[in-house]
């Protein structure tokens, strides 16, 4: 197969094509939606090509596709809570049943873990792909992973769940639409997650200022002997959750749903419960609820804006990213900011397909033309050319203090990493300008000089390099942020003036 595809490239060379490995046996002709199509290049291939009517037909199936595609939603959905709930089992499970992986891979990856003397670890094989993660059983980068229900296309991304991993977590959920919590039910699991220190906490306050804004709590392991379907069991976790929910800003009655599953099992995954072996539960399974989700999504004739998150080298530079508002398109110019480096679209990749445009919520690779790799760093945006994006070094934000470390306050001078989007600079609180009443949302007329946990305070902001960003009532996406210090989110808040 190599061989061939050697010969064709080089009989490809003249037409200066890439052909990225797929060829069609009938005709022998690269597949139009893997090439890139310049029209310069398109006049050459069309003297190289013997019978351009094949190649119509072709390009007219590639729009059918595309039609197909843009007729469903695309969401991003994260999969958090703390180490070993289950999230990169129960993401398996579900690429498992929704036809994504076949027996083969899972009798392969159960093999795998058994060698490991890890049974139960083999579903989670199919989102942990590194050998770190399959001997530790821990996801340590976010896993990537597709599916499809009847309404919607959904993005797996697996965040880690380890405490040292955090960081990688925040850049799984700040792409993320829907939350999917991930609770263990087995005795003492919970207790561990949901305690201070334990991961649970921190992962719902994340992902709630990182704008994921619905959630659904997964309460996973009900298959455990300690657990066996206990209608009480869940009930506790249940109501153990929903005040620290509330707490942590989200409206329980319309964003948060619950739900008992059993990830290794398979069980009210893709199908409900079977009565016989759970009762009580006359709810929805796992796949109906994501389908219910109701997501608002951006504004595609805003202006174009998308962090990219990483770049590499591939017949030109590629950036990846989510679009968090606007509409790209074969052709486009656009800048990237904050280098005001101008640049052409040359492809537009979603997944493995190629198209000719994309709108909010999509996750993107695109080929650019007009900028070397090297130039680009994640946190770079994007952007529409005649409305670029804001390029600051300090900004006024709405600040709220979740947990500082041990004795520290907080006053003008604290310093911290500050986490936006794809941005992670270091940033200085120059200035405390007024603390807010977190009951009255009313500012407070004292002059404050600093404030501790729990409080709410608008200060300004000084990064040391330039970033790209928004005001949160213009682009929620890029307006909002947190704070860490030593590995810890020490604050959350949202961009209010520039």
């Amino acid at each position: 197969m190599v061989d061939l595809e050697e010969d064709i490239r080089s009989l490809q060379l003249d037409s200066a094509e890439d052909i990225n490995g797929v060829v069609n046996p009938e005709d022998e002709k690269p597949d139009v939606d893997k090439m890139d199509e310049d029209p310069k290049q398109e006049v050459q291939a069309q003297s190289v090509e013997a019978e351009p009517k094949a190649k119509v037909k072709e390009i007219l199936s590639v729009q059918d596709e595309e039609d197909e595609q843009m007729k469903k939603r695309h969401l991003n959905v994260v999969f958090i809570g703390h180490v070993d709930a289950g999230k990169s089992t129960t993401g398996g499970q579900i690429l498992f049943l929704s036809g994504q992986v076949d027996d083969r891979t899972i009798q392969k990856y159960e093999k795998e873990a058994k060698d490991k003397s890890r049974e139960s670890w083999y579903m989670a094989y199919i989102m942990d792909t590194n050998e770190e993660e399959r001997v530790k059983g821990k996801t340590v980068e976010v896993g990537r992973a597709h599916f499809e229900t009847d309404t919607t296309r959904f993005t797996i991304l697996d965040a880690p769940g380890h405490k040292s991993y955090v960081p990688n977590m925040i850049s799984g959920a700040s792409q993320a639409d829907i939350g999917v919590l991930v609770i263990s039910a087995r005795k003492g699991e919970f207790e561990t997650g949901y305690e201070r220190g334990g991961q649970t906490r921190e992962h719902v306050q994340l992902a709630k200022t990182l704008g994921v804004t619905k959630l659904l709590v997964v309460v996973n392991k009900m298959d455990d002997p300690t657990v066996n379907w206990s209608k009480e069991r869940y009930d506790e976790i249940e109501s153990k959750m929903i005040p620290f929910l509330k707490q942590s800003g989200y409206n329980v009655k319309k964003d948060v749903s619950f739900l008992p599953i059993s990830g290794l099992m398979g069980l009210n995954i893709k199908t409900r419960l079977d009565k016989s072996l759970c009762s009580w539960w006359d709810g929805p399974c796992l796949f109906e609820s994501l389908d219910s989700i109701e997501v608002p999504m951006g504004d595609p004739k805003s202006p174009f804006r998308m962090p990219i998150i990483d770049k590499f080298k591939d017949m030109g530079t590629v950036v990846m990213g989510k679009v968090e508002s606007g509409t790209i398109r074969d052709g486009d110019s656009l800048l990237i900011m904050p280098n005001k480096d101008h640049v052409k679209v040359v492809a537009i990749y979603i997944d493995e397909n190629r198209v000719t445009l994309a709108g909010p919520g999509e996750n993107l690779r695109v080929r650019l033309s007009g900028v070397e790799e090297e130039d680009i760093l994640s946190g770079f945006v994007l952007s529409s050319a005649a409305n670029p994006i804001s390029t600051v070094t300090e900004f006024v934000a709405q600040l709220q203090i979740l947990e500082l470390l041990d004795n520290a306050i907080f006053t003008a001078g604290y310093k911290a990493v500050l986490h936006v989007h794809s941005v992670v600079e270091e940033c200085e609180i120059v200035e405390l300008l007024q603390q807010i009443d977190p009951k009255t949302r009313k500012p407070i007329k004292k002059k404050v000089l600093f404030v501790k946990n729990g409080a709410i305070v608008l200060c300004r902001v000084q990064v040391n390099n330039v970033i790209c960003v928004e005001k949160f009532s213009d682009f929620p996406q890029l307006g909002r942020f947190t704070l860490r210090t030593e590995g810890k989110t020490v604050a959350v808040g949202k961009i209010t003036a520039l």
